[in-house]
């Protein structure tokens, strides 16, 4: 059974840094292509940042320049380093991974799993 399980939200004022972290236990194959979403209130959910499984990494327009993904495979553990926080990054952040494919996506409907999600607020 695969279960990602994020950690590291929290309350934030704009301009600070917060470092997610997703540990997946149960993939079969840990070079899978993983990714972080986000779902503001009333919002759907939307790419922030992916890492194929080739090591390529790619981010929203919105995030590029501020937040970072990263992985530890030995730790089966997916980051994302969140710097210069705004208050319209507030949302809950899911980290989500692909089956059996290496390659990155950018929507949700290519990924077989996902974590519960963390709650990130940025106060202005």
């Amino acid at each position: 059974q695969v279960q990602l399980v994020e950690s590291g939200g929290g309350l934030v004022q704009a301009g600070g840094s917060l470092k997610l972290s997703c540990v997946a236990s149960g993939l079969r194959d840990s070079w899978v292509a993983k990714a972080w979403f986000r779902q503001a209130p009333g919002k759907e959910r939307e790419f922030v940042a992916i890492e194929s499984g080739y090591g390529g990494r790619y981010y929203s327009d919105s995030v590029k320049g501020r937040f970072t993904i990263s992985s530890n495979n030995v730790k089966n553990t997916v980051y994302l380093e969140m710097n210069s926080l705004k208050p319209e990054d507030t949302a809950v952040y899911f980290c989500a991974a692909r089956g059996a494919t290496m390659s990155a996506s950018t929507s949700r409907n290519d990924y077989n799993y996902w974590g519960q999600g963390t709650q990130v607020t940025v106060s202005s």
